[in-house]
């Protein structure tokens, strides 16, 4: 294109732009309700924006936060214990079973133990630590013993073939406060 033709259309341009113009309505011409009847539809203000803005971020905030604090499952805690030791006494061989250290306290079986035998385990508290002994075929003679925390329980003597005995205690369910327990109690906290 020239110039002289984009002259030319540039000035039609602007004749058009003035005729349209004219042509236009002003605000006194055009016929609008009456202002009081005039209703804001669609608009949200910018508190209201700030408003759901933050909510939407606190649950999003509190989610998360769950998430790494909460979980769904519970810390496990450890079992408290207590000190807990068996002793059997005689000759020869027998089998023996105790309680030991685990959440539900299961019992343990050692066959054929040649005595004397002891053995010191930590047992749940709750649950009542117990040793058993039963001879063999050649019987004989054998006794057992606890003593929980360094406190002697309970004592009980097997005879003859196959005899059996059991030594049991009783452990509270929970710690006693510092000045229920004895020494021996005491100086066993401090070494855990």
């Amino acid at each position: 294109m020239t110039t002289e033709k984009m002259v030319d259309a540039q000035r039609a341009d602007v004749q058009i732009a003035d005729e349209m113009t004219d042509l236009e309505m002003t605000d006194a011409e055009i016929a609008y309700p009456p202002m009081a009847d005039a209703k804001v539809v669609g608009e949200i203000s910018n508190r209201r924006v700030v408003a759901v803005g933050a909510a939407l971020f606190g649950i999003c905030a509190a989610g998360v936060t769950y998430g790494f604090l909460g979980g769904d499952e519970p810390e496990e805690r450890p079992v408290p214990t207590a000190s807990v030791t068996y002793r059997i006494t005689g000759t020869g061989n027998a089998d023996v079973s105790y309680l030991a250290r685990s959440s539900e306290g299961s019992a343990t079986v050692e066959a054929g133990v040649e005595l004397p035998w002891k053995k010191t385990v930590r047992v749940p508290l709750g649950k009542d630590p117990a040793v058993s002994i039963q001879l063999g075929r050649k019987g004989g003679e054998a006794s057992c013993a606890v003593a929980v925390r360094g406190e002697h329980r309970q004592r009980a003597t097997a005879f003859g073939s196959y005899g059996r005995a059991t030594c049991t205690a009783e452990l509270p369910t929970r710690e006693r406060p510092e000045a229920e327990r004895s020494e021996a109690e005491r100086s066993e906290a401090e070494s855990r």
